[in-house]
């Protein structure tokens, strides 16, 4: 490892590490903060549960990316950025908790889903354990506008950053309904086209785009000249961060990942992996594929068959073929800003996506 990318992830480390300890105080103040929290039973353990999803784990890449967006431009402390990072990681515990309603998937990071929680709070009362994981939900993504509405920041660059988090607000449930419309009524003549928007939605705009475009706008850049090369990074190095999830998901360890392997086949979604599978497969692989995809009875047996089904056809090697292959596109439109920025930060841009393609969870 050269000393370049030793201090981009030392850096790296110091957003997360000073953000964790961030997020830990914000939740011990939010209490005290949030007027009708102490009543009754459920809206503390809203609070509770929110925090033990927050603040169990999480890679931070939204808030890195975040930081180092303003650094592209200033090596000055920015105002605003912190308030930014808290609402970026609220929204994204908002998106993990209905992704988890959605699949009906049991846990998420390393411990129950939020949705699972509820449901051994309330074994009795089903609906309203999903009702109350609902409501935790909602509650991440209301609190993520609030702590940016009130950085202390001037009128016009708070609206900014305002905008740009509504924006990815819509967009990510736009993402999440054509997610549903993909795996339940497949169209196959428009399948890989709504498989790349919903991707676009579900992580380029909302992991990639929007934390640079705080970023930037935080530091005071004008975005009219690096829109179009901002959207072209943000949809490559999604590609590649959405075809390693997939990846992971049934390859990868579970222990390191915090989740079950095989949950997108159980939950049948149509990734570009399963995708895959079913095009290189015939006969009882093919039928074994099938019966499993959108199987909550599929067993980690039934799993492991289909591992292997994969590694005989070599659909880990297909599709690791293709996250380097945007990695690398990402990490060259990344080197392009060389000429107008900081050359420290854009280092570290044209790094994540190399590093998220052999990431392990």
């Amino acid at each position: 490892m050269n000393s370049t990318t030793r201090s981009a992830l030392e850096r790296v480390a110091g957003h997360q590490q000073r953000f964790n300890a961030a997020f830990e105080q914000y939740f011990a103040d939010l209490p005290g903060d949030l007027p009708g929290a102490q009543l009754g039973r459920f809206p503390p353990r809203c609070l509770e549960l929110l925090a033990q999803l927050s603040l169990r784990g999480g890679k931070r890449v939204r808030v890195a990316l975040l930081y180092e967006a303003a650094s592209l431009v200033t090596g000055e402390d920015v105002p605003g950025l912190a308030e930014a990072a808290l609402s970026l990681e609220l929204l994204h515990s908002h998106a993990l908790i209905l992704d988890d309603v959605m699949d009906d998937s049991p846990t998420r990071r390393g411990g129950p889903s939020t949705y699972y929680a509820c449901r051994e709070d309330l074994p009795h009362h089903p609906q309203a354990a999903l009702g109350l994981a609902m409501m935790v939900g909602d509650l991440a993504g209301f609190l993520a506008l609030r702590v940016l509405s009130r950085a202390d920041l001037p009128a016009d660059r708070k609206q900014a950053l305002i905008d740009v988090q509504l924006g990815v607000t819509t967009d990510t449930v736009i993402g999440q309904v054509l997610d549903l419309e993909r795996d339940v009524l497949p169209a196959p003549d428009e399948e890989l086209e709504l498989l790349e928007t919903v991707v676009e939605y579900k992580t380029s705009r909302y992991t990639v785009l929007t934390p640079m475009r705080l970023g930037l706008l935080a530091a005071g850049q004008d975005l009219t000249d690096h829109e179009e090369s901002l959207r072209r990074y943000a949809q490559l190095a999604g590609l590649s961060g959405q075809l390693r999830d997939d990846y992971l998901d049934l390859f990868g360890d579970p222990d390191t990942t915090g989740k079950p392997r095989g949950a997108d086949l159980r939950a049948g979604r149509l990734t570009y992996l399963t995708r895959q599978l079913l095009a290189v497969t015939s006969g009882d692989e093919h039928e074994t594929v099938k019966a499993a995809l959108g199987s909550p009875g599929c067993t980690p047996q039934t799993v492991d068959r289909i591992r292997d089904i994969a590694h005989r056809h070599d659909v880990h090697t297909h599709v690791q073929s293709a996250i380097d292959h945007y990695a690398h596109a990402a990490a060259d439109e990344a080197a392009s800003w060389h000429r107008h920025w900081n050359g420290q930060a854009v280092t570290l841009f044209e790094q994540l996506p190399l590093w998220s393609a052999r990431r392990t969870r």
